[in-house]
């Protein structure tokens, strides 16, 4: 324990803010007391974070039990109720994320410097094994890193130092109470097994077992942050507007290009969790090779497919067709913005310039159809928008999102961005109306 206050007191500055994720267990309940046993030395604000997971009856009366003991000691509670599930079905996964999801917000409503919560070292065996077995990447391999980086704040787990049975004696050392969850003794949850069969065994062989788990976390933790920086690197020159250049992908080791694209995967997730196979990695490398218009499904609606020479990870995409009427302002797909302006300098395909008089208004803007033609400036005759855009190499689920505009008679008189019409007018000419396209992500 003398590890822990030590771990924490070279962490902490005076006036820290602390989100603490409290069940009311023994292990949070322990963490709580110690935080709360440091509060007049760092002048620390200290928040208990409880989420109800709605799925026993105690969940209420452990909610009062630990809203009473912060309003005893003067800590901020902040509670939420899981109200339902996906399916009304429950799911650890989907729990967990909810569960981290309010502690984020907490975090930031409470301008937190730390979310700390009560993982320990007997949790940390657990995961690790779990992984192992299941099987998982070399970050899923570290199991529970003891500080990680979040956005604007660090999750920090001080308890990774310590089993079960120092927690415990520090809990009646001092007298702390503490609920107990009997769905910890359930056996149909995987962990639940392993904490029961597998790690009496190991703490059997070696009492201190924990801290040589946390000693192989941290030492992979050091791997990883090595790989994930060169990994970083390639990325600038690999990964560009939300592809990957197969060209240069090729170029690596197969074990470079394995972690390519488990950090694109990674960067895609954001609030959906799915790992990869190494089957699914046999068919991405298969669909790499042979550059055939097969898509690969992943986990969430994820999908793998190629587009010429680029590589796509993306959520699958369902178009819908549009047709809005231009009149100042219209912004297309929250990524293209088109409107009219007073004046312009620039002669490219971003701006064009129309008379009026010889346009059939309104204009419209809408999506691409088979068959469109345009009429390209300067050129005889007319040209497929099907025909530039594979000139181009336009991937094929994009050419729906691009916008085209077209007058009332369905005329197409501007790609914008790509190319103009015979409607287009030089600065020195006529004109009335000018329009200009600009390509931005609104998220």
């Amino acid at each position: 324990m003398k590890d822990t206050f030590l771990f924490l007191e070279n962490l902490l500055e005076n006036n820290d803010t602390i989100v603490i994720g409290v069940s009311g267990g023994p292990d949070s309940m322990c963490l709580l007391h110690i935080l709360n046993s440091l509060k007049e030395k760092y002048k620390l604000n200290l928040i208990c974070a409880h989420v109800n997971h709605g799925l026993r009856k105690e969940s209420e009366e452990e909610a009062k039990f630990v809203q009473g003991y912060c309003e005893e000691n003067n800590i901020k509670f902040k509670y939420m109720i899981i109200k339902n599930y996906h399916n009304n079905k429950f799911s650890e996964e989907e729990a967990r994320r909810k569960r981290y999801n309010f502690f984020k917000e907490t975090v930031k409503e409470e301008h937190a410097k730390y979310l700390m919560t009560a993982h320990h070292g007997n949790d940390l065996e657990e995961t690790i094994l779990m992984r192992i077995v299941r099987g998982s990447n070399l970050k899923g391999y570290i199991g529970i890193p003891r500080i990680s980086v979040n956005e604007d704040y660090k999750i920090v787990r001080p308890l990774l130092n310590l089993n079960k049975k120092e927690i415990l004696e520090y809990i009646n050392e001092y007298g702390i109470k503490y609920v107990i969850d009997k769905s910890n003794e359930d056996e149909k949850y995987t962990r639940n097994r392993f904490r029961k069969h597998l790690l009496p065994f190991f703490e059997k062989e070696n009492p201190n077992v924990c801290l040589k788990f946390l000693k192989f976390s941290e030492e992979l933790e050091n791997y990883y942050t090595y790989v994930n920086n060169v990994i970083e690197n390639k990325l600038k020159d690999i990964y560009i507007n939300d592809s990957i250049l197969i060209s240069k992908l090729k170029k690596e080791e197969i074990f470079i290009q394995e972690k390519i694209i488990e950090k694109v995967i990674e960067k895609l997730q954001k609030d959906y969790i799915f790992n990869i196979s190494k089957q699914q990695f046999k068919e991405i490398f298969k669909l790499i090779n042979s550059k055939t218009n097969k898509q690969i499904n992943l986990a969430d609606g994820f999908i793998v497919r190629i587009s010429y020479d680029k590589l796509y990870i993306e959520k699958e995409q369902n178009v819908q067709d549009y047709n809005f009427e231009l009149k100042d302002e219209v912004i297309v797909n929250n990524k293209y913005i088109i409107e009219k302006v007073k004046s312009s300098s620039d002669k490219s395909n971003n701006v064009i310039r129309l008379c009026s008089s010889e346009l059939k208004l309104p204009l419209m803007i809408r999506n691409f159809k088979e068959g469109d033609k345009i009429k390209i400036k300067n050129l005889k005759g007319t040209k497929k928008v099907k025909d530039i855009f594979i000139d181009l190499k336009v991937d094929k689920i994009k050419r729906k999102e691009i916008p085209i505009v077209v007058d009332s008679q369905n005329e197409i008189i501007w790609l914008p961005g790509i190319k103009k019409s015979t409607f287009d007018k030089d600065i020195s000419e006529k004109y009335d109306i000018i329009l200009k396209c600009t390509e931005e992500k609104y998220e």
